[in-house]
C-alpha cells in the first residue's frame, strides 16, 4: 500500500516508518506531541531529512471501527488512513478547509484508485 502510494506521488528512494498501534498507543503520542489527550485514527510525523519522509502512526482499533461505520473493508480503511498520513508527510493539509482540503481529498482519491488498480485492496 505504502509503496504504491509513494510511487503515485513520485517519491523515490525515501524511507517511511509505519506504526500500527491501538487507541492507547496513539492517544499517548497525540497527547505528547500534539497536546490532545484523546485517540485519533492517524498521525504523521515528518522528518527533516530528504531521504527520510517520516512516520505514519495508525490506530488499528479506529481503522476497524471506521471500516464498519463507513461500510468498507478493513484493508480499504487502512489504505485510506495510510494514504492520508503520507499526504500529510508530503505537505498536504486539510485542517483549515477550503482549497487545501479539496486538493488533499482529490490526491487521496487518486492514490486510493491507484492502489485499487494494482489489486492491493
Amino acid at each position: 500500500m505504502a509503496e504504491a502510494a509513494l510511487e503515485g506521488l513520485g517519491c523515490k528512494d525515501v524511507e517511511l516508518s509505519i506504526l500500527l498501534t491501538d487507541d492507547d498507543g496513539i492517544r499517548g503520542l497525540n497527547r505528547d506531541y500534539r497536546g490532545k489527550d484523546k485517540p485519533t485514527d492517524v498521525l504523521s510525523f515528518p522528518m527533516e531529512d530528504e531521504s527520510m519522509l517520516g512516520d505514519v502512526v495508525i490506530s488499528m482499533e479506529r481503522a476497524r471501527e471506521q471500516a464498519a461505520e463507513f461500510k468498507v473493508s478493513e484493508d480499504e480503511e487502512l489504505s485510506r488512513l495510510l494514504v492520508h498520513g503520507i499526504l500529510h508527510l508530503v505537505g498536504h493539509d486539510h485542517v483549515k478547509g477550503g482549497r487545501q482540503a479539496r486538493k488533499m481529498k482529490e490526491a487521496e482519491a487518486a492514490l486510493l484508485k491507484l492502489i485499487r488498480k494494482k489489486g492491493i485492496i
